[in-house]
Formats: structure tokens, C-alpha cells, sequence
């Protein structure tokens, strides 16, 4: 008879990759760690797309913007451009500017991988902003997701940075007129604009610096950085386990969907192909950023139109609409308030978005874990912030392109910019208004159908001959998406004076988050939910149905 240890076949005699294997499993623990992992469950919606789409543009951003390194040159250098791109021949631009035609027209393939590029970068911002916003609105922000909240914030401002530092390395006449644009703003800073600028330009501008500088910016510092915020955010991501929206058998303890492997890598990675497809499809129909047709950049000329990407044109909108105040100080210095003071409001309309989290954090005191996501009409006072601040978004949008608004709009450009001038102030309280008014009319219409059902169409006359309209019951289903929300009471001062008779001490802050609260939670801001003995009386019959 043969031992059990004489069928157990030697390490040695095992298959080398099995081998490998198994030295990279005693070293790494990868075996332990996927198999602890592998089968974890990713829920399935389709708004969760929106961060998948962002990830997967940023890896097209590092794949082409590899291929394009290895031809551009970051230098300001003049020469005399000899290329094959017929009518810049002989015309003086700088090698930076002469490498970005080599790229469009002499290096194989160069043209459909800079539009694949810009388009990929675009995409990747316009996916992120959307991703944040739905993020924001289902309250997915919530403990404890609050830090990755603050890296997806850093990767949005990192990325529209990273965008400016990238349209402005061709040394084009509508990319250096960006530039010198953000001189200004910087020139702008009292007492130590002058110095911020000519340390960053290495001189006087536009300087033979400028270009090499924002080259290294733009594809070591930021991408490095960039980079490093994308793996945090999809560790935690992982760690804490999805969002995922409410339904029958979801709750804050479990998570329903698909597991990781092999049904969500396998959709993960046919939609990453999905996008590269579409975004190369785009890139090779739309034509973006055609440098050879504005020219070089000479500091004595602007270009026409001249307009930054989307990302960044409230900025520009603050700058068009802001009055030329100037104070001259008794030093000598000058003081431009006309661009100091929307340079300062700059961040703020970013950090606006940034900070909410942890001021609903202090106005709800809620230190519970949140896995399941809001309706956005539950919870009006959120939704009606988040709706403000887009909307005092794009007012600074149309700021920013007011002579275009005026061209093709047949306006005066006086028109709009005194539009936005007042809708900078007043635009955001009447979407505020509005959107909280048509978040409680939809919590007011889930009322309706939870108590007497779905209208139906169906007339029907009763024996006593009054006409009522047929309502249908809903499902299980329906009713618990229609009343599993939470809704809270608002914070209340504590009594005056304690057990002990002893007069209560309550500072200004507290009694500031006591009346933000009541705006957030009081009668005004919420529409209650139907009780269980309302539905009764109804199903009864003892009421109106």
C-alpha cells in the first residue's frame, strides 16, 4: 500500500509557473489578499459610469501624452520653420511651437494622438465635475467618505491645472495669450505679485523659461501627484465598499451587486474599451486645438475669440466682469481691486463645494457610516445648494465668453456683462428658491402615491353618485423606495437653566448651528412621511381613494 505523502508531488517537479507562483505568494501574501477579496460585491447603477469614465480618460491622458513626449521639444528657442506644413515655412517660432507641427504633420499617427489627448483631457473633467455632482447629491460624501470627498476635490482642481499647463506647451498665439493672461492675475497680488511672477517665468515675460517650466509641471509634478490621489481614492473606494442606492434587502450593513471577479472586471474592462473607442472616434471627426492655423505666439498680437477651455472660463468670467477699481496707496504702490478681488474669489467658489461636507457634518452632528445613497428630493436643502452653486458656475461661464454671447447673439456686450454682474449676487437664491420647491413638490407627490396609490385614468361613478378617480396600490417594492429615507428633527437649544436651576451657557455657534438645522430639517424644508396609521385609514377605506 502507498503512503498519502508518496502522491503529493514535489515543489520541484511542479510546473515553473506554478513555482513562481507560489515564491511571489510567500513573499507577497497575493494569494491571501485575493482570495479575501475577489469575490467582494461592486453594486450596479448607471451613474456609477461617471467615475469609471474619469478614471479611464486619465489613463488615456498618460497613454498618448507618453507618445507625444517623445517628440515634443519644451523650448522656447526661435528658429525658422522648414517643416512640410507649406504656409508657416520660414515663418520665426519657437521649437516648442515647431515640434507641435512635426507632431501634426510629420510624425505618424501625431495629429490623431494630440486630438485623442485634448479630447481624453476634456472628457476627463467633464466626467469628474459630473462624478462629483452625483457624489454630492446622494450624500454618497458622508462619514466615511469624507476624505476621499477631498481627494476627488484635489484631482478635479489638479486636472483643470494640469489642463492649462498642457494647451499652453504648443506656444500658440491663443495658448500664450493664456498665459499672459494669468501674468496679469498674478502681477495683480500686492507686494508680492511682481516677485511670484518673475520667479515663475524666470524673468520678465514672456521670457525663455516659461514653456520648459510648465513642461515639467505638466508631465512630472501634477501627473505624479494626480496619479497618487487616483490610487488613495480607488483604496478607499475598495476599503470602505461602494455606495449604492436604496432598494428592498439594502442596507447601511450590506452591499447587493456583482462580484469583483469575473462579472465586474470583465464589464470594467469592455467599458474602458468602450471609451477609448468613442473618445478616438471623436478625436478623429471633430478636429480641436489646430495651432497652425492661429500661429505662433508674438507678445505684440491676440488672438480673436480667444477663450480658455470650459473648465477654466469662470475664472476669465470673474476677471471680464469685475469694474476696474484701482487704489493708489500713499507708498506709490498700485492696488488693482478690478483683478485682486476675483483672483481672491477664485478659490472660494471651489472651496465652496469642497468644505460642504463638513459643514452638513456640524449642522447634523451624525457620526453614523452612510452606504446607502439619497434621493436628491429628500434631502432639498442639500440638492437646492448643490443646483445654487452650478448655476453660480455658469453665470461666470457666460462672463467668461461675453463677447461671444454678443457676436452670435446679436447682444450688446454691455448687456451681459451687467447680467452677470447681478446674477453673480442673485442667480444662486432664485435656483436655491426653486430647486427646494420642486424638491418638496416631489416629496409631496411620493406622499400621494404612497397613501392612495397610482392614478390609474380610470373614472368610476359610486352608487351615491360621486365620481372618483380609480387608484392603484403599489408594490412592496415601491413603497420601500418611496419611505425608507431617514427623516431628521432639527438640533433644539437646550433649556435655559439646568437640573440645578444654573442659567445654561450657549455660545453664538451653537446657536447659529441650531438655526441652520431648523433651515435643513424644520416643517418648512421637509415634507413628513405618511404614518403607518395614515396608510391604514386609507386601505381601510375609511378615506378618500
Amino acid at each position: 500500500m502507498s503512503n498519502a505523502a508518496d502522491n503529493v508531488r514535489p515543489r520541484a517537479s511542479a510546473p515553473r509557473g506554478e513555482r513562481i507562483a507560489d515564491w511571489a505568494d510567500g513573499r507577497l501574501g497575493i494569494y491571501g489578499a485575493a482570495k479575501k477579496n475577489i469575490r467582494k460585491a461592486f453594486p450596479d447603477h448607471w451613474s456609477f459610469l461617471l467615475g469609471e469614465i474619469a478614471l479611464y480618460s486619465f489613463i488615456i491622458i498618460i497613454l498618448t501624452g507618453v507618445y507625444l513626449t517623445l517628440f515634443f521639444k519644451p523650448s522656447m528657442a526661435e528658429i525658422h520653420y522648414e517643416g512640410s506644413y507649406v504656409p508657416m515655412q520660414g515663418v520665426l517660432m519657437s521649437e516648442a511651437f515647431a515640434s507641435t507641427l512635426d507632431i501634426s504633420f510629420d510624425v505618424k499617427g501625431g495629429l490623431l494622438v494630440r486630438q485623442i489627448h485634448h479630447w481624453a483631457a476634456l472628457i476627463f473633467l467633464v466626467a469628474m465635475f459630473v462624478h462629483m455632482m452625483r457624489v454630492f447629491f446622494t450624500g454618497a460624501f458622508r462619514k466615511p467618505r469624507e476624505l476621499n470627498w477631498l481627494f476627488g476635490f484635489l484631482l478635479l482642481v489638479l486636472g483643470m491645472f494640469t489642463g492649462f499647463t498642457g494647451y499652453s506647451l504648443p506656444d500658440d498665439l491663443l495658448s500664450g495669450t493664456g498665459v499672459r493672461f494669468m501674468e496679469g492675475a498674478i502681477l495683480a497680488v500686492p507686494v508680492v505679485g511682481t516677485y511670484l511672477a518673475m520667479f515663475l517665468y524666470g524673468g520678465e515675460f514672456p521670457g525663455t523659461e516659461i514653456i520648459p517650466r510648465f513642461f515639467s509641471i505638466h508631465v512630472l509634478l501634477l501627473p505624479g501627484i494626480m496619479l497618487g490621489l487616483v490610487v488613495a481614492h480607488l483604496i478607499l473606494v475598495f476599503y470602505h465598499k461602494h455606495t449604492q442606492y436604496p432598494g428592498p434587502g439594502r442596507t447601511n450593513s450590506n452591499v447587493v451587486g456583482f462580484p469583483l471577479m469575473p462579472v465586474y472586471m470583465a464589464k470594467a474592462g469592455g467599458f474602458f474599451f468602450l471609451v477609448f473607442g468613442v473618445i478616438a472616434m471623436i478625436s478623429a471627426a471633430v478636429q480641436i486645438n489646430p495651432v497652425w492655423v492661429i500661429g505662433p505666439y508674438r507678445p505684440d498680437q491676440v488672438s480673436t475669440n480667444a477663450q480658455p477651455d470650459w473648465y477654466m472660463g469662470f475664472s476669465e468670467g470673474l476677471i471680464r466682469v469685475m469694474p476696474g477699481w484701482e487704489w493708489v496707496i500713499p507708498t506709490g504702490h498700485t492696488i488693482n481691486f478690478g483683478v485682486f478681488i476675483p483672483l481672491m474669489i477664485f478659490p472660494l467658489v471651489l472651496a465652496a463645494i469642497a468644505v460642504y461636507p463638513f459643514f452638513e457634518n456640524w449642522v447634523t452632528k451624525d457620526q453614523r457610516e452612510h452606504h446607502l445613497l439619497d434621493r436628491p428630493r429628500n434631502a432639498p436643502t442639500r440638492t437646492a445648494f448643490g443646483a445654487a452653486w452650478i448655476s453660480w458656475y455658469f453665470v461666470l461661464l457666460v462672463g467668461g465668453g461675453n463677447d461671444l454671447w454678443a457676436i452670435f447673439f446679436d447682444l450688446s456686450i454691455n448687456a451681459i456683462t451687467w447680467f452677470v454682474r447681478i446674477g453673480f449676487f442673485v442667480v444662486p437664491v432664485l435656483v436655491f428658491v426653486v430647486t427646494r420647491r420642486i424638491c418638496l413638490g416631489l416629496q409631496r407627490r411620493d406622499r400621494d402615491k404612497v397613501l392612495h396609490g397610482r392614478e390609474t385614468g380610470i373614472i368610476k361613478r359610486l352608487p351615491h353618485g360621486e365620481f372618483v378617480e380609480v387608484h392603484e396600490p403599489l408594490s412592496q417594492e415601491q413603497l420601500h423606495l418611496l419611505t425608507q429615507h431617514e427623516q431628521r428633527k432639527p438640533a433644539e437649544l437646550p433649556p435655559a437653566v439646568d437640573e440645578n436651576g444654573v442659567k445654561r451657557k450657549v455660545g453664538p455657534i451653537e446657536r447659529l448651528r441650531v438655526r441652520v438645522s431648523r433651515g435643513y430639517f424644520g416643517p418648512h424644508a421637509q415634507i413628513p412621511k405618511p404614518t403607518a396609521k395614515e396608510y391604514q385609514e386609507i386601505m381601510s377605506g375609511h378615506g378618500h381613494h
